[in-house]
């Protein structure tokens, strides 16, 4: 039997201190206070908050404990951007970039991180306008549930040119897209089984390279 939501399913997954516990769960308090107005999650998985979207997120930080400058594509509710800048919180020298066209969203991110001291700074725009200007350094990109991987790799490409790593949640139809994707880009790949969800990976993906037309 899966054990009752909340910061218990990170056990095994990440290791949290409690102040990290604290953080998380009032950023899970902010989301269920916003949600009324934003519909910041599918309403239908907030009983399971903290699996479905704060663990889920959290395993980024499992998968690349090293990367402390992130680039965080369409972060909506926080996901998996916000949560992966409250787990870097006590990190010296992590920064995590929001990326976020709403500007309701984008108000919402700016106060968890607010509320929560989490690395975290927000930029709300067309993410293909703020990502070609983005000059920063950048070790590791994310995105979920944002677009099919193909477009994902269009929008990330002026990053991942200059170096950095990408980390993409994808769902039960992983491998289609990747078929898809291929068609126009060549790219080193490997695949994450998702610890949440048996039918969802985390592709990470480097040296990305556009195909010849």
């Amino acid at each position: 039997m899966s054990p009752p939501d909340g910061p218990a399913v990170l056990e095994g997954l990440v290791t949290v201190s409690c102040e990290t516990v604290e953080r998380l769960g009032l950023f899970a308090d902010l989301l269920r206070r916003w949600q009324k107005a934003d519909n910041l999650v599918a309403p239908d998985t907030l009983p399971v908050l903290w699996r479905r979207h704060i663990a889920d997120s959290a395993q980024l930080v499992r998968i690349a404990p090293e990367a402390k400058l992130w680039l965080d594509l369409g972060s909506g509710g926080g996901f998996p951007g916000l949560v992966v800048a409250i787990l870097l919180a006590d990190t010296p020298g992590a920064s995590v970039t929001l990326v976020e066209s709403n500007q309701r969203k984008g108000a919402f991110l700016r106060r968890v991180a607010s509320e929560t001291g989490a690395p975290a700074h927000v930029l709300t725009g067309r993410i293909e306008q703020v990502v070609e200007t983005f000059d920063a350094p950048v070790e590791a990109v994310s995105a979920r549930a944002l677009a099919p991987l193909d477009r994902l790799l269009d929008l990330a490409q002026p990053v991942l040119a200059r170096g950095a790593t990408a980390y993409f949640h994808k769902g039960r139809d992983f491998q289609r897209e990747i078929d898809e994707a291929t068609k126009s880009w060549s790219f080193d790949l490997i695949k994450h089984k998702s610890l949440i969800d048996d039918s969802s990976v985390i592709l990470e993906i480097g040296r990305l390279r556009r195909e010849a037309s």
